[in-house]
């Protein structure tokens, strides 16, 4: 039966959860729902493509506010706006995408007949969203219709404040990559990808980096992303002598050709939500280090079998692993090709038969 899908995300500019809100519309598309995928962003900054079939409304309205007073005004208009585009939907469901998104969209949808489903996508004990914003959030999220999260742990985090609130586990799914043959750059690289800000960790894999570079001179450092840390981030690999061996990529249409190239993944984050790019690299054949941080490594990352986990922050740690693998390509070939099963153990098939449960 066909049901009318609404899906209301910041953007799809770049980034695991715009990635996923554009997977999630064209797959329901594709299943033969009416999807409308609405963004507080213009259309023209997409990153990510819908299909032909979904309906796509950006309303424009994702600016930097100068003040605490143009940041109110903008945020009432947002919520209207928003509310507007959501009636004209006309929804059976709706879902929207994480944290300030979900207000804002909990907000424009009172009164309404459908409420969201909001939809957290980081670990909200540790990604600080602001004193309003939070208080915002515990005044809102009892409206929704249900709360979607990806670990066990940050269910328990809201359970403790929602106690009535049907809160669903849903990990982030993975599709199996298409092969495709391409040649690997004269050196070989280490992969990493995300927004350049404090919570990815990009200093302490530089620092890490920097450590065992001299011991391993064939090696670069790809990081793919763009973010507010970039001239920071240029800065320190300047600092260290590195600029010919660590390249800041910015933003990268089609991470999965490098992915291809690389080989090694690593992930410094302090904290995540359930990493997509983890996710994306081990399904095609990558290893990864990674922090041990909260949440989603520990729970996609089989230590010593496709991966290395190490101490969150602990930069000798994960240089130390980082070398481990780049001096034994016998091993990184054994634990990428064990990596692979991710695509076995967070299935497409299995996320979407869970979100089924969600939208029921």
């Amino acid at each position: 039966m066909t049901r009318r899908l609404t899906l209301v995300i910041h953007s799809l500019e770049g980034g695991g959860a715009e990635r996923i809100a554009a997977w999630m519309a064209n797959h329901w598309c594709e299943q033969g729902d009416q999807v409308t995928l609405i963004t507080l962003a213009a259309v023209g900054t997409d990153q990510y493509r819908v299909a032909a079939g979904v309906r796509r409304i950006g309303l424009n309205l994702l600016s930097v506010s100068r003040n605490s007073f143009q940041a109110v005004a903008r945020n009432l208009l947002r919520v209207k706006r928003l509310a507007a585009a959501i009636a004209d939907s006309q929804p059976e469901r709706i879902v929207s995408f994480t944290d300030k998104t979900n207000v804002l969209a909990l907000l424009a949808c009172r009164g309404q007949a459908v409420r969201p489903i909001a939809y957290e996508l980081v670990d909200p004990r540790h990604h600080d969203i602001g004193t309003v914003w939070s208080w915002l959030r515990r005044w809102t999220y009892p409206s929704a219709r249900a709360l979607v999260v990806q670990t066990a742990a940050v269910r328990d985090w809201f359970r403790s404040w929602l106690p009535r609130l049907p809160i669903f586990v849903i990990p982030t799914g993975v599709p199996a990559p298409t092969p495709v043959a391409v040649a690997k750059p004269p050196h070989p690289h280490l992969l990493a990808v995300g927004r350049l800000e404090p919570q990815k960790g990009f200093d302490l894999l530089i620092d890490a980096f920097s450590r065992i570079a001299a011991t391993h001179p064939d090696w670069h450092l790809w990081i793919a992303g763009e973010g507010s840390q970039h001239v920071v981030l240029a800065r320190e690999i300047r600092r260290r002598g590195l600029e010919n061996r660590i390249h800041l990529l910015g933003r990268v249409a089609e991470p999965e050709l490098l992915m291809r190239q690389a080989e090694l993944f690593v992930l410094s984050s302090r904290y995540e939500g359930f990493p997509t790019a983890l996710l994306e690299a081990m399904a095609h054949g990558l290893p990864a280090v990674c922090f041990d941080c909260p949440s989603g490594p520990a729970e996609i990352v089989r230590h010593s079998q496709d991966g290395i986990l190490v101490p969150p922050e602990d930069v000798s740690a994960l240089a130390a692993a980082l070398a481990r693998l780049m001096d034994d390509p016998n091993l990184r070939r054994s634990m990428g090709q064990q990596a692979q099963d991710v695509v076995q153990r967070f299935s497409a098939e299995q996320f979407f038969r869970r979100w089924e449960e969600a939208l029921a």
